[in-house]
């Protein structure tokens, strides 16, 4: 899916969050903002956030939760990158392990138009133009490339650029940008099959109703090795454009929340937290065949 890696980023004070979310933000293409309402270093005491349970954090993410984001579809376990991600932000905004209160919340209800049920949700959401018109996002805790998975013995395992993969019948899951890469990158021949889950996704490859999956590059490389071992990592994409897509934290549209949430991910970045819990648990995710 949901691997340009590791991209320093400055931080602002408190008190000039609102600026940095607007001038060097995250966001990928087109833009590369992520939005933040105006919120004074007050309201980001820690501790004191406007949660929706007060002395709370509610964070969301999909059952199940995947590795390699999650351990043993368990989010409040602390194990997996997303897990750790979600409590080294928590903690940076003055909350504990035991006021943290997980929420399981589908992936596409996640970023739609509506008010949310959590504080943030942490769910390898590609942050884009489009899915800011309805939520916000924090700035940007991972840079991500989206892969292709075949069956070793098929056709679609030969192939060595994005002009292999025109013929092919190609899946992903619905609403992702795994789904944007085949029809706005490969341009296959034939319609590609959208699911809604990945597990749906994984099947189809297992069956051969579908030559080959895109997902990100993470979850490439546990399904090749502990779900469809039978299958490879065909190749990745390179990112569209000047900015690395990425992975943010999802906030109700306009949150007062999100200011205070983009600071915690830009400190979590600049002190080498991201990269530390990313050499832990996305350690395997490297190098992988580039697909021109």
């Amino acid at each position: 899916m949901h691997l340009a890696q590791r991209a320093l980023r400055r931080t602002a004070s408190a008190a000039t969050v609102a600026l940095l979310a607007v001038a060097v933000g995250c966001a990928p293409q087109p833009e590369d903002k992520a939005t933040a309402s105006g919120t004074s270093a007050e309201s980001c005491a820690k501790g004191t956030l406007q949660t929706k349970t007060s002395g709370k954090l509610t964070i969301a993410t999909d059952e199940p939760a995947y590795e390699p984001w999650f351990k043993d579809d368990r989010p409040a376990s602390g194990k997996g990158f997303e897990s750790a991600v979600a409590y080294a932000v928590a903690k940076q905004l003055g909350y504990a392990k035991g006021n943290v209160v997980w929420q399981s919340v589908p992936f596409n209800k996640a970023f739609a138009p509506g008010e949310k049920t959590f504080d943030f949700d942490i769910n390898q959401v590609s942050i884009s133009t489009e899915r800011k018109k309805a939520v916000d996002f924090s700035s940007g805790y991972y840079d991500v490339r989206q892969a292709v998975i075949a069956l070793k013995s098929s056709k679609a395992a030969k192939a060595k650029s994005v002009a292999d993969l025109k013929s092919l019948k190609l899946g992903a899951q619905v609403g992702t940008t795994s789904l944007d890469y085949i029809n706005d990158v490969v341009k296959p021949a034939q319609e590609p099959a959208a699911y809604a889950k990945n597990d749906q996704a994984k099947s189809a490859l297992k069956n051969g109703q579908v030559d080959a999956i895109v997902v990100d590059l993470p979850t490439a490389f546990y399904i090749t090795a502990a779900e469809v071992t039978d299958a490879k990592i065909v190749g990745q994409f390179e990112n569209q454009g000047g900015t690395p897509e990425q992975f943010g934290l999802v906030l109700d549209k306009d949150s007062a929340l999100t200011s205070c949430v983009t600071s915690a991910v830009d400190a979590l970045r600049k002190d080498g937290t991201l990269a530390k819990i990313e050499k832990q648990w996305l350690s395997e995710a490297v190098d992988a065949p580039v697909l021109k």
